[in-house]
């Protein structure tokens, strides 16, 4: 009797607990979108005023107390497209490793698995030391924008292995067998049946990778530099947006302003990539579920 009593979803208590669970769920979701909207509202109010086509467009004067971050955003964007366009391949090709040809609990499955939990666990400056040994010093690429790049490919693949890999194990078997059944190889599953399945979580590893790599600061320091002219190459030096904002803000007195202004245009540039991404996953799932 107990036991029904303890269990009976329509008891007073039981509606009690599930209303108290759900004003607990609200109440967190809301100091989150409060941090975020009172984040916002502290930038708009601090820098909206000085972001205009001119400040996205000129090179920065007087240590960047005044003039636009033209450079540092053509240097974000490059070093941005570095470390995806070395880390996507990678990622995919080791999350289908991962689900497809290695069990979790085998010997190279847990050491992948191993090195994947512990690169995701180091401190970003300890990978800003690794990035300038190996690719500054040793590859001699010096200070550049394919150095940091490459830095942050590496800070960025557990999150996109992991991520693509969940995708791909939450694809059912039958989906697996059925294609067999036809004849279909194991290259052409891969291609035409689970990459497109799992193209949501491949679109979603990659949006927190963005965001990861975009916000970075202590890595870049130490692999692309703070040269804040416009980079001709991918060899030249450049200055990334998170860099700026932080040498403004610490070591160029009456920098404040452009500081505010810089970190505006992070979040916005964050913002439209999450939601190009956004939109990306959901029209993926879209053809998911009516390829189902």
């Amino acid at each position: 009797m107990r036991e029904s009593r303890a269990f009976d979803l329509s008891s007073p208590r039981a509606a009690w607990r599930d209303l108290s669970l759900q004003a607990a769920a609200w109440f967190a979701a809301a100091i989150v979108a409060g941090m975020f909207l009172w984040l916002l509202f502290d930038l708009l109010w601090h820098g909206a005023a000085r972001v205009d086509w001119t400040f996205l467009t000129t090179t920065p004067k007087s240590s960047g107390r005044s003039g636009g971050i033209a450079p540092i955003l053509a240097s974000t964007l490059l070093i941005l497209f570095v470390a995806i366009a070395v880390a996507a391949p990678l990622g995919l090709a080791t999350a289908v490793l991962l689900s497809e040809y290695t069990r979790r609990e085998g010997r190279l499955g847990q050491m992948i698995g191993l090195s994947l939990d512990v690169l995701a666990g180091v401190p970003s400056i300890v990978v800003g030391l690794f990035g300038n040994a190996f690719f500054c010093v040793w590859l001699g690429l010096g200070f550049s924008i394919l150095a940091g790049g490459l830095t942050l490919a590496c800070m960025i693949l557990p999150i996109l292995i992991r991520t693509t890999e969940s995708g791909l194990r939450q694809v059912p078997d039958e989906w697996r067998l059925s294609a067999e059944a036809l004849g279909m190889s194991r290259a052409t599953i891969l291609i035409h049946v689970l990459i497109p399945v799992a193209a949501p979580a491949l679109i979603a590893g990659l949006m927190l990778g963005i965001g990861r790599a975009m916000a970075e600061t202590a890595a870049l320091v130490f692999t692309s530099g703070y040269v804040d002219r416009m980079p001709a190459s991918f060899l030249d030096s450049g200055r990334a947006i998170s860099v700026h904002i932080y040498d403004l803000t610490m070591n160029v007195a009456g920098g404040d302003k452009n500081a505010y202004a810089s970190a505006l245009v992070l979040i916005a540039l964050l913002i439209i990539i999450n939601g190009i991404a956004v939109a990306l996953a959901d029209r993926a799932l879209t053809r998911r579920v009516s390829a189902a």
